[in-house]
């Protein structure tokens, strides 16, 4: 890459150009972002994730702007108006803007008032005046009178159009304009005529004006929203006056004729052509600034969630809850696996209470049932306590209440009717439920991260971007945590550096044909799976008790010898090493120090030979909600009650209480101080007690207030 390139990145991220120069040739070799940050830290001089993801994002920018250079040299070139000095200028500019203004004067244009005026042959007067000539403007206007110009009025209209086209390309006009907006543009939203009933939920911006420098994001994807619903009107709003003044000296030296012509086409400039475009300038990258904010307040959600602690492999019962249409059981065994199903209808309409106690209590012995899994949508409180209170069961067995979000979209998704093509969406919506008990991550990067409930906007946004981003958290959550060869399915599989489908259904045939991996090596068979392939996989992957310990690790096999040699250092052997933490610790790291492993990557494996295979997620705990409360109606202002939050977005956090309805905290009721970012205070997941603030029951709204963590 373009050695200017590699020093603006460097410069717009804090960074040296040795490490952005070393990440883009690691990315361009085909390193993915997990690899490069866990296992080439001496190539990047330790960056970490964020940085070369950040550097990725930076190299697209900058691709796509050289790609934006090649077209308009081109085309200026088939003009035949490219001079050197102008390739020189495009050649050195790497900002959007900047190039576009440019760019402007040789841009195709569509029929204009101004090129009417040319082609009639106005052009010269136009000049004479822009150049503030001495000359009498009336008088030289009847020269150009034509056909389509009957007079000197229209001619000299004619003559201000074309002078309008030439303020508007002028890029230290365009630059001032941009100037003021910054500092100064409003959005202003006026609801529109009749719209007013259609549009009750944007009541706050039916007359409303905000800095569009301070507006936060959220506030503009609702106006946005509004707007492009056709409620309401949204414009950015300048003082016209203020602008004008400032671009009156740029080109007016006379006072004479000329001097007020230019004048009038300054002003018709600004409010008919350069206005309209830089407001839509502006309100692009207000969006584009929204958009990416909502989407990053998406992505650290889910990467929360992604990260929710498993309970493991233990057998579930788990229940999709329901009145009319009763309740779905299943029984999973500890691999998630199937084993029964049936239906039980512990609720009004049907009030089965005693035998739906009875095949609770049944299938928990018959099937050994650890653990409980109750999705949390309707009738799942009731559930809860039926199975708290009605059910005896033998011996212990834990009880867990589920976020069932997305479960119904696997349901019926192409991927639910190939994992169970025998049952139908409620089954497989159960199986949801009691798997993301056991492993969230595996079940749930089977879903699409919009049906998960903890977006904000999220149909609003650049969905392309929006995509994009969630892929990259996906990514980065199942890299981080690794994968178990043996028992990961391919739609976890296919999120692990260097495995594509091709590759993760080849894994899967591979075990379905020869049993388990005993090694990592076992990987180079596979086809499709070559050099790069496992060089990029095999440090995110794991085997349960192989033949060789550290092929449970995050120890990367190209370094497995490093391993072996401070085994050897210390007369033992592999297991010993890992298990003797006395050991471990007589190893000195500069030791081991090489032109190809330094001492980030020798403490790296230090740090993974205390735990190897642990998993990062920490383990699960348990909320129980209040006992006495079951809907809206039980709720009252002045209650403190426990909760967990579901959702974090810019204006606050959303928290489950225990009933169908979540409360929201407003970010000023998460402190007693400002609070500029929620995730400050709260996370997704986060177990919290809350004060009820104010409950509208016509509205199902419930405002709340943080009492703290627990």
């Amino acid at each position: 890459m373009d050695n200017r390139i590699i020093e603006l990145i460097s410069s717009a991220l804090s960074l040296q150009p040795q490490q952005v120069g070393n990440t883009i040739n690691l990315l361009e070799d085909g390193a993915t972002i997990p690899f490069i940050s866990r296992y080439r830290k001496e190539r990047t001089g330790n960056l970490d994730e964020v940085q070369v993801q950040d550097i990725s994002d930076k190299k697209q920018e900058y691709e796509q702007v050289e790609k934006r250079k090649a077209t308009i040299l081109h085309t200026i070139e088939n003009q035949g108006a490219l001079t050197t000095e102008l390739q020189k200028t495009i050649e050195n500019t790497f900002e959007s803007n900047a190039l576009e203004d440019l760019y402007l004067p040789y841009k195709p244009k569509r029929q204009t008032r101004g090129s009417k005026a040319r082609e009639a042959g106005i052009e010269p007067l136009a000049k004479d005046i822009f150049n503030q000539k001495d000359i009498d403007t009336v008088t030289e206007a009847k020269k150009y009178i034509s056909e389509n110009f009957k007079n000197e009025n229209e001619v000299l209209h004619g003559a201000r159009d074309i002078i309008a086209e030439w303020i508007n390309e002028n890029k230290n006009a365009r630059e001032i304009t941009r100037k003021i907006f910054k500092k100064e543009a409003q959005v202003v939203s006026k609801v529109v005529k009749d719209k007013k009933e259609e549009g009750q939920k944007y009541t706050d911006y039916f007359d409303y004006s905000e800095s569009l420098q301070k507006i936060p994001s959220h506030r503009f994807l609702a106006i946005s929203r509004a707007n492009n619903e056709g409620i309401l009107r949204v414009k950015l709003e300048v003082e016209d006056e203020r602008v004008i003044n400032d671009l009156t000296p740029l080109f007016i030296q006379s006072r004479d004729k000329t001097g007020e012509e230019l004048k009038t086409a300054i002003k018709d400039s600004f409010k008919r052509l350069i206005y309209p475009s830089i407001e839509r300038e502006f309100m692009k990258e207000a969006k584009e600034k929204a958009d990416t904010e909502a989407i990053k307040v998406f992505a650290d959600n889910l990467k929360q969630l992604l990260l929710a602690p498993p309970l493991g492999n233990k057998r579930i019962l788990a229940i999709d809850p329901g009145y009319q249409s009763g309740s779905k059981i299943v029984c999973l065994d500890q691999h998630g696996n199937l084993e029964h199903n049936e239906t039980i209808y512990p609720h009004p309409p049907h009030k089965e209470l005693k035998k739906a106690s009875r095949k609770i209590a049944s299938l928990a012995n018959a099937y050994n049932i650890e653990a409980i899994a109750i999705g949390n949508g309707t009738a799942s409180r009731e559930t809860e306590n039926f199975i708290r209170t009605k059910v005896n069961f033998d011996k212990e067995v834990q009880v867990f209440v589920v976020n069932e979000d997305g479960a119904s979209v696997y349901s019926a998704s192409s991927i639910a009717r190939e994992e169970f093509p025998k049952y139908d969406v409620t089954v497989r919506g159960a199986v949801s439920i009691g798997r993301r008990l056991m492993d969230p991550l595996a079940e749930l990067v089977k879903i699409d991260p919009k049906s998960l409930g903890i977006g904000q906007y999220q149909h609003d946004v650049d969905q392309k971007l929006l995509n994009q981003k969630l892929d990259q958290v996906v990514e980065s959550v199942v890299n981080s945590v690794g994968v178990d060869i043996n028992t990961a399915g391919k739609y976890l599989l296919i999120y692990i550096s260097g495995i594509g489908r091709q590759q993760a259904d080849n894994i899967e045939k591979y075990r379905n044909e020869n049993g388990n991996f005993s090694s990592k090596e076992e990987l180079k068979h596979i086809p499709k799976i070559g050099p790069k392939a496992y060089e990029q996989a095999a440090g995110f992957l794991r085997i349960k008790n192989p033949e060789n310990p550290l092929d449970n690790t995050a120890i990367h096999p190209e370094a497995y010898h490093i391993v072996e040699k401070m085994a050897k250092s210390l007369d033992s052997n592999l297991k010993q090493l890992i298990e003797n933490n006395e050991l471990r610790n007589k190893i000195k790291p500069q030791d081991f120090v090489n032109d190809e492993f330094g001492l980030p990557t020798i403490n790296d494996i230090l740090k993974e030979l205390e735990k190897p295979g642990r998993d990062v997620r920490g383990s699960m705990k348990t909320l129980t909600f209040s006992k006495n409360i079951f809907s809206i109606d039980d709720i009252n202002e002045g209650m403190i009650l426990p909760g967990i939050i579901t959702n974090v977005t810019n204006f606050g956090a959303f928290v489950d209480i225990g009933i169908k309805e979540n409360g929201l905290i407003h970010i000023s009721k998460l402190a007693d101080k400002y609070v500029s970012d929620p995730t400050e205070i709260v996370n997704l997941h986060q177990y919290v007690k809350v004060k009820i603030l104010e409950v509208d029951r016509e509205r199902k709204r419930i405002q709340l207030s943080f009492m703290g963590s627990f």
